[in-house]
């Protein structure tokens, strides 16, 4: 590879670093293709993309970005995943990939510019994701109006069986 490969190589991908929100570093010693094919559909379902470039390249594309803090953690067979929109849909596919395969082991990761170890990015993979958290919330704030609604009615509808009562009284006597 020559001088403007690599730097063209480098600016690619620190491009792509800065848009991310999530950088999880991979050891994918042994992985066959077949499966390498299907983390990167994973992942692209998820809003995310995994490349596997030499470790030196990929230390002076993130130096001075976001992801500063995981250009050490770049050693032997390197590939990173990154993740743009929700870093916790990718967090899930890279660590549930893992968990089925026997080869790909993650090392790190870097959310938004904080370093994590594999075991915290397993407790963020743990959380709801981008959407569940958008139809919670939407939830919630569907049920304040329909819980008025209802009460209201309920008052309305005791004013009502009140007023039936006194019409049945008057009617009676």
């Amino acid at each position: 590879m020559n001088r403007s490969e690599k730097a063209a190589i480098i600016e690619r991908l620190k491009e792509k670093a800065e848009g991310a929100s999530i950088a999880v570093v991979t050891d994918f010693k042994g992985l066959p293709v077949e499966e390498m094919t299907v983390l990167r559909s994973d992942l692209r379902n998820a809003d995310g993309e995994y490349h596997v470039v030499k470790n030196t390249l990929a230390r002076i594309a993130v130096t001075g970005g976001d992801h500063e803090v995981l250009a050490d953690t770049f050693k032997e067979n390197t590939g990173i995943a990154l993740g743009f929109e929700d870093p916790v849909a990718v967090a899930k596919a890279v660590v549930d990939f893992a968990k089925k395969s026997k080869h790909l082991v993650v090392k790190h990761a870097s959310l938004e510019g904080k370093l994590l170890t594999e075991a915290q990015l397993g407790e963020l993979a743990k959380l709801p994701g981008k959407q569940q958290l958008l139809g919670m919330a939407l939830g919630t704030m569907n049920a304040v109006p329909t819980n008025f609604v209802g009460l209201f009615a309920n008052i309305l509808r005791n004013f009502l069986y009140a007023l039936n009562a006194i019409r049945d009284q008057k009617e009676a006597a």
